[in-house]
C-alpha cells in the first residue's frame, strides 16, 4: 500500500518535506499536513544552514543534523554535499568523536544494527531484520579503539554511521546500499559500565577463542544475507584488526580502512611530498611515533610502492623504523607482538624519541600514537637541522589527540616543513606567508573505493587497489597546489577527487580480473550512472 499523509512525511528516504508540489499533496493527502508554499529544495538549504548555525557547540550541530537525516534523507545528503568544508568536520571527524563519548546521552533514534555476543547462533535471523535486502556496504566495528578515544563500545557506532554518510556525500554511494553494524563484545571502560545510560552489554569484553569464533560466525552470517557485501573494518584494537583482516581478505570482500584507508591517503601525501621535498621516495627515511595498525599498514603498503620503483624487498623494508611506547622495535626486544617483527631493525635500542631522529637521521617522521604534542619544539627543529624540508606528519585524531599542530610545525621548522595531518587545521601565516597545511584525511580514499567496488561489483579489495588511490591521489596535486604547500586536495573538491580515484581504482579492477561485470566501453559514463545524486525529482512518488 502507498504512503501517505503523516506516514509518508516521517519515511526518511521518500520525504520531501516543504518541496512536494501542489500535485503530489493532493495525490498523498498531505494538504495542511505542510505550510502553503512550496519551496525548493534551494530553499531548504537556506533553513537548514540558518538553523545549524544557531548551535554554539558542534556537538549540538551533530544531533541536529543527524536528526536531519532521520527525516529527510535526501536534504541531508544535499547540505552535506552543498559545502562539505563545513559539514565534513560536523558529521565527522572532529564531531564524531565526542559524539560516541556520549553516545548514550544524545541517542535520538538508533541507526544501524547492533549484534551482540548473545546472538551469536542467530546473527543471520537477526541481519535479515533490517529493511533492505540489497546491501553492498558495512562499515563494522567493536569499538574497542575508537579514533584516539579508546573503548567506546557501543558507542562505536557513531563512527560506523559518520563513514557511511561519508560514501554517499564524498563519492555518491547510494545510502539504501550502506548499513552501519556494531557488534556488541562488552566494554573495559568502567565509566561506561557505570553509566545507567550506556546503551550496550555491561560487561568486560570477551576475548580469545569465543571472540574469534563470533566473528567468524558474523561474517559467514553477513555474506549469506548479502551475497554482494563488502565490510569494511573500523576501530578494532591492532592485533584484532591485522589478525581478522589477514584471515578474511583472500576469501570475502573486505578491508580495514584503519589499516589500508590510512595507509594509501598517507602513502599518497608521500609520494607528493618526495616530489615537493626533491627527494626521490626510494630515498626517504621514515621513523613512525606508534606501532600499531596504522603504522604497520602504512609502513607495508609504502614498502610495496617504494618496490615500484625498483627496490628489492629488503631495501624497501630497511626505509623504516617504528617506535612504540617501550621505544624503538629493534631486534633485540623480546616483547613485540607477531605483527612488529617485519619492521624490528638490527639496531641500537634507544627508548627516547628524540635520541631515535639523532640515531637514524629520518627524512620523515609520522605520528600514529594519539599523543598530543609529542612532536615538540626540539623534535622539530631535530628534523629541520637534519633535513632542508623536513616531513611531518600529524595523523592521530581528533584534533587534541594531534602529535602537534600545523602553526607549531611550520613555526619550529621556519616555514620548512612539509606539514599533514589527520584532522584539519586552519591556514598559517608566518614571516608574511600563508601555508595551506594539508589534511591526510581516509575521505580521499575509502569512498573512493566502495564506488569503485560498486560500480565493478569487486569480488574482492587488495592492497593494490589501495596503491592504484594512492598514485591517483598524488597525481591530482598540481604546482600550484605543491607552492602553498598543499599536499593534499582540497576538501571542498571530494566529488571531483572520488571520481578520479574511483575511475583509476576501476580500471584495475577490471584488469585484473577481480570485476563481477564486463567491462563497458565508456568507464567514466559506466560510473558516473551508478552514483547517487541528492534530487527530489528522482525520488519514485
Amino acid at each position: 500500500m502507498e504512503e501517505t499523509g503523516y506516514t509518508l512525511l516521517q519515511d526518511p528516504h521518500k520525504n520531501k518535506g516543504t518541496a512536494f508540489s501542489l500535485k503530489e499533496r493532493n495525490k498523498y493527502r498531505l494538504h495542511g499536513l505542510l505550510p502553503t508554499t512550496v519551496e525548493t529544495i534551494e530553499t531548504q538549504l537556506l533553513r537548514i544552514n540558518e538553523q545549524v548555525d544557531h548551535f554554539a557547540q558542534p556537538i549540538n550541530k551533530y544531533v541536529y543534523l543527524l536528526q536531519l537525516l532521520d527525516n529527510n534523507e535526501t536534504l541531508f545528503y544535499k547540505t552535506i554535499m552543498n559545502d562539505p568544508v563545513k559539514f565534513m568536520p560536523l558529521v565527522y571527524t572532529l564531531t564524531v568523536g565526542e559524539a560516541c563519548m556520549h553516545f548514550g546521552h544524545i541517542l535520538r533514534r538508533p541507526r544501524g544494527m547492533y549484534v551482540s555476543i548473545k546472538d551469536k547462533d542467530n546473527i543471520k535471523e537477526i541481519l535479515k531484520n533490517w529493511p533492505q535486502k540489497d546491501v553492498r556496504f558495512t562499515v563494522v566495528t567493536d569499538g574497542e579503539r575508537v579514533l584516539g578515544l579508546g573503548d567506546l563500545g557501543v558507542s562505536g557506532i557513531g563512527i560506523c554511521i559518520g563513514k557511511l554518510c561519508l560514501y554517499t556525500a564524498c563519492a555518491c554511494v547510494p545510502p539504501e546500499y550502506t548499513l552501519p553494524i556494531v557488534l556488541d563484545l562488552g566494554t573495559n571502560n568502567d565509566e561506561l559500565l557505570n553509566d545507567p545510560l550506556y546503551p550496550g552489554l555491561k560487561t568486560k569484553r570477551i576475548r580469545g577463542r569465543e571472540f574469534d569464533d563470533f566473528i567468524d560466525a558474523f561474517v559467514k552470517a553477513i555474506n549469506e544475507v548479502f551475497p554482494k557485501i563488502c565490510i569494511q573494518w573500523e576501530d578494532f584494537a591492532g592485533s584484532d584488526a591485522i589478525r581478522i583482516l589477514h584471515k578474511y581478505k583472500d576469501s570475502v570482500c573486505t578491508f580495514n580502512d584503519d589499516i589500508q584507508g590510512t595507509a594509501s591517503v598517507i602513502n599518497a601525501g608521500f609520494l607528493t611530498a618526495a616530489r615537493f621535498s626533491g627527494v626521490p621516495i626510494g630515498e626517504h627515511r621514515f621513523l613512525f611515533l606508534g606501532a600499531g595498525a596504522a603504522a604497520v599498514g602504512i609502513a607495508d603498503l609504502l614498502a610495496k610502492v617504494i618496490m615500484q620503483y625498483g627496490l628489492s624487498r629488503e631495501e624497501a623494508y630497511n626505509k623504516f623504523w617504528l617506535f612504540d611506547r617501550h621505544g624503538l622495535v629493534t631486534k633485540s626486544r623480546n616483547d613485540l607482538a607477531d605483527y612488529k617483527l617485519p619492521f624490528a631493525r638490527d639496531y641500537e635500542f634507544v627508548s627516547d624519541f628524540l635520541e631515535a631522529i639523532h640515531l637514524i637521521k629520518p627524512t620523515a617522521i609520522i605520528g600514529v600514537s594519539t599523543i598530543k604534542s609529542a612532536f615538540n619544539q626540539k623534535i622539530i627543529e631535530a628534523m629541520s637541522e637534519l633535513n632542508k624540508k623536513p616531513i611531518i606528519f600529524a595523523c592521530s585524531n581528533p584534533t587534541s589527540h594531534s602529535e602537534c599542530t600545523a602553526e607549531e610545525a611550520y613555526k619550529w621548522s621556519d616555514g620548512r616543513a612539509i606539514f599533514a595531518s589527520g584532522s584539519p587545521f586552519e591556514p598559517v601565516e608566518l614571516k608574511g606567508k600563508t601555508y595551506y597545511p594539508g589534511q591526510g584525511n581516509n575521505v580521499f580514499i575509502f569512498p573512493a573505493i566502495g564506488l569503485a567496488v560498486l560500480a565493478t561489483q569487486a569480488k574482492r579489495v587488495s592492497d593494490e587497489m589501495f596503491i592504484v588511490a594512492s598514485h591517483a591521489l598524488s597525481e591530482l596535486i598540481t604546482d600550484e597546489d605543491l607552492s602553498k604547500g598543499l599536499i593534499f586536495p582540497p576538501i571542498k573538491n571530494i566529488l571531483e577527487v572520488a571520481l578520479k580515484v574511483a575511475l583509476s581504482v576501476a580500471e584495475y579492477i577490471f584488469d585484473n580480473g577481480l570485476a563481477g561485470v564486463q567491462k563497458p566501453q565508456d568507464l567514466e559514463s559506466f560510473i558516473i550512472c551508478k552514483m547517487y545524486h541528492p534530487d527530489y525529482n528522482l525520488n519514485k512518488n
